[in-house]
């Protein structure tokens, strides 16, 4: 799992059938200090998140589906599974 911000949301007209009523949204991967590394992507919205949310993602495909209650045919990789109230370190 990830630690990812909010930027912005996707909408497409043409998309596979799984992604059927979900909000795909674009996420900024973060730091423990909540600072930006590496390149943004998608990732399906499960918790109603919103753009400058800090969220946890799991990018691994087997517990998607799990979590999705979806077959193997669900081509979802990325999926929000919280929203982070605060991050703590020491």
């Amino acid at each position: 799992m990830i630690l990812g911000r909010i930027e912005g949301s996707v909408v497409a007209t043409a998309h596979h059938p799984s992604f059927d009523g979900r909000t795909l949204l674009v996420v900024q991967p973060l730091d423990e200090h909540r600072q930006p590394v590496g390149t943004s992507f998608l990732a399906v919205d499960r918790v109603q998140a919103g753009v400058g949310d800090v969220v946890l993602v799991n990018r691994e495909g087997g517990g998607n589906r799990m979590l999705l209650k979806a077959g193997n045919e669900v081509p979802i990789r990325s999926l929000i599974v919280g929203i982070v109230d605060r991050v703590d370190t020491e």
